[in-house]
């Protein structure tokens, strides 16, 4: 039983961790209006695009999805104090990709495409410290596409407009060692078990078997 296991002795021990210096959450809405042709492999001059659903997929950058392009020191005044914070000029990296779906289920889907965009945050970041962002929620829509021209493995939209929504977690952080009075875990007992027993259906004596 688990009430029975030995207690252990606290003792200090030392671990490394990333120290949070500051934390926000944060949304973040933009339009995106790619234009020109679009590679979509598999389409020909020759492909009908008429009642096309378009949607679209987006997905953060494999390299360098983040980068910090400024760190500058402000001085802030909060509650009567004045505060040094870091004003951060930050660039977002994405890729998206469109797809075109006809009414027979036939699917396109183009190749990806590189979107960037900038946003500036305040934070408690000073130099040495990391700048963490977390997409908790990233999605995007199209908002308009005009008129879909089939090309030789590429269509054109006339005014195609997507939405990228994001919502992210920001942190910076610093890695520290840290001491703290702890006692060490135990493997919990093992769960009771046994085999159920004979599980017999209801039977319906009112009408089966009758009495001689």
């Amino acid at each position: 039983m688990l009430e029975n296991m030995p207690s252990q002795a606290q003792e200090l021990i030392c671990i490394n961790v990333d120290k949070v210096f500051d934390w926000i959450v944060k949304e973040m809405s933009f339009d995106f209006s790619p234009t020109g042709p679009i590679t979509f492999p598999g389409v020909t001059p020759t492909t009908d695009l008429t009642g096309a659903v378009v949607t679209c997929k987006v997905v953060p950058s494999t390299t360098n999805p983040i980068v910090i392009l400024n760190r500058e020191n402000r001085q802030f005044s909060i509650d009567g104090s004045t505060v040094c914070l870091q004003h951060l000029n930050i660039q977002k990296n994405f890729v998206v990709t469109i797809v075109v779906c006809l009414p027979n289920g036939t699917m396109f889907t183009s190749n990806n495409i590189p979107l960037s965009r900038c946003e500036q945050v305040t934070l408690c970041a000073p130099k040495g410290t990391d700048v963490e962002i977390l997409f908790t929620d990233l999605d995007c829509f199209v908002c308009t596409t005009g008129t879909l021209t089939a090309g030789a493995g590429t269509i054109t939209f006339s005014a195609l407009t997507i939405t990228v929504a994001v919502c992210q977690s920001i942190q910076s952080t610093f890695p520290v060692t840290v001491e703290f009075l702890a006692t060490f875990c135990e493997p919990r007992a093992e769960l009771p078990f046994t085999c159920p027993g004979v599980v017999r259906p209801q039977q319906c004596p009112v009408i089966f078997p009758t009495g001689g």
